[in-house]
Order: C-alpha cells, then sequence, then structure tokens
C-alpha cells in the first residue's frame, strides 16, 4: 500500500460569491484571522504528513504561487527593524524547495477536469484532494488514518439535516467500522426526499491513480462540467470506497455565513484574541 505523498488544490474558481472583493484577490486568498484561506488548507495537510502540494490554478492566481515562494524584500526589512518573530513565523509556513508545483486548469470545465490536470505531478501513486474553500482542522490526518486502516479511496463526509441533502453529493453507507464505512453508492444533489443517506462528501478525498483514466474520457454530468463524483462512481465498480465521519465542523468559506463564522471560530481559539472579541461581539449584541 503505496502511502499518501501529495495533495492537489483545486484553486482556479473565480469566487463570484464574493465580488467585488474577488475581483482583485483570489478567493482563495482571503483572510481567516491572519491567515489566507488556502494557508489553513496547506497548514492541514502539513501537519498530517502531506510533502508535495499541487496547486491547480487559473488566470489571475499568481498571487497564490507568491504566497508560497520567498519574498525576498519583505525577509531583508523585517530583519532591519528588528522584527525576528514577523520573520520567523513566515519561514515556518515555507514550504521547501520542490515541495509545491503549479499547473493550469485553462477553461472552467469542474472539479474533476482540475483534478486531471494534475495527473502528470500526481503521477501513479494514491493522493489526496483537498478543496480550498472548506476549513477542516485534522480532517486529513484522520484521513490517513482510516487509510493505512483500509487502503482503497477514502472520502471524509458528514450529517447533515435531511432537508438539506438536495445541495450536496451524498454517499449511501454500508457496513460500519466504527469512524468509518464502506460506501456502497454516490448520488450527486438528489431531488428532495430520494438521498440515500444524510452523510455528504465534504471536500476531503483520498484517490488511487485510476481516477484519472476515467476523467481522461472527459464524459460531462451534472451543470455540463466534468464531476468528480461521477467518476469515483465509476471507479466503485473496480475499488473500494470507505466514508470516514470527520470528527470536527468544517467551514465553508465559500460562502458569505461560513467565511463570516470561520473568521470567529478560529479567533476564538487564539488566545490573544478571544477575550476581546467576545466582548466586542456582546457590544455589538447589545447594540453598543
Amino acid at each position: 500500500m503505496k502511502p499518501i505523498r501529495k495533495a492537489v488544490l483545486p484553486v482556479a474558481g473565480l469566487g463570484t460569491r464574493f465580488l467585488p472583493a474577488t475581483k482583485a484577490v483570489p478567493k482563495e486568498m482571503l483572510t481567516v484571522v491572519d491567515r489566507p484561506v488556502v494557508q489553513h488548507v496547506v497548514d492541514e495537510a502539513r501537519e498530517a504528513g502531506i510533502e508535495h502540494f499541487i496547486f491547480v490554478t487559473g488566470r489571475g492566481k499568481a498571487v497564490i504561487e507568491d504566497h508560497f515562494d520567498i519574498a525576498y524584500e519583505l525577509d531583508r526589512t523585517l530583519q532591519e527593524r528588528g522584527k525576528q518573530a514577523a520573520y520567523e513565523a513566515l519561514k515556518k509556513d515555507l514550504p521547501k524547495a520542490g515541495q509545491t508545483s503549479f499547473t493550469r486548469q485553462q477553461a472552467p470545465l469542474g472539479l474533476g477536469h482540475a483534478v486531471w490536470c494534475a495527473r502528470e505531478i500526481v503521477g501513479d501513486e494514491p493522493f489526496a484532494v483537498l478543496l480550498p474553500d472548506m476549513l477542516s482542522k485534522g480532517c486529513m490526518q484522520q484521513m490517513l488514518a482510516a487509510y493505512e486502516r483500509h487502503g482503497g479511496n477514502i472520502i471524509a463526509t458528514e450529517e447533515v439535516k435531511p432537508e438539506e441533502t438536495h445541495q450536496y453529493g451524498i454517499v449511501s453507507v454500508g457496513k460500519t467500522f466504527g469512524q468509518t464505512f464502506e460506501i456502497t453508492g454516490m448520488v450527486e444533489k438528489p431531488k428532495q426526499g430520494t438521498a440515500p443517506s444524510n452523510s455528504i462528501i465534504s471536500g476531503r478525498y483520498i484517490l488511487q491513480p485510476e481516477i484519472f483514466a476515467i476523467l481522461e474520457k472527459g464524459e460531462t454530468g451534472a451543470g455540463g462540467e466534468i464531476q468528480l463524483t461521477d467518476a469515483m462512481i465509476k471507479l466503485m465498480a473496480e475499488q473500494k470506497f470507505f466514508g470516514m465521519h470527520y470528527e470536527g465542523r468544517t467551514y465553508d468559506t465559500g460562502s458569505k455565513i461560513g467565511f463570516l463564522t470561520a473568521n470567529l471560530a478560529y479567533a476564538l481559539e487564539r488566545p490573544d484574541l478571544a477575550e476581546p472579541l467576545k466582548a466586542e461581539i456582546a457590544r455589538l449584541l447589545n447594540g453598543a
């Protein structure tokens, strides 16, 4: 069983739900407290032991590449001004040479197409996919533990209210093994009342490289796009898929409420911010 060393991060989306903020700034670079959303996702993957990060970008996303590069002028300025702590923090976040790769998705043809764009860099080994809109602390670490137990393909899942299932990709639940379970089927955004469960696909995957041969065919699904879920359904005929109930809370920073909630949640975990923020929230709620 090959280890999971590489992670694909599809970051080519336009971020239209956050216009005009995302007219000039990629949505992945919007900050949750003082770190870009994409940095939080990379943090999650690094803490789990991922070694190589593959960013599938689009036009106007060069700032993401710059963020994960050395900024010589900034580093020098921080050192000259004695701001050593800030300099060391930037240095700690920086991936080592050769640990990042960038490839272009030249047209917005869907998540499946974005993953397929990384095929040459991933090669013939299993890999992780992390959707950068979704903040899920510790999720990839839990998934790698599940992969060690089961192998195959792993999908992170969470439960939602039955009346919300039509908004998500849904999995059918088979034999359970504590936190994990066999996936016996998948459906993308089922009609209300037809979902096989209330377990949604929540933006973290471990996939075997055979998925690329299926995506290569370019078959379109919902929205006229190449859907990753459709390719996974086809791969299920040949390989095992397991769901892993994520023990934590995911924040969808692609929605305004999710983004604002993530900022509050992450700030309240910070000892330097929690109490002052609580005081400010109380003032706002009291109309002060």
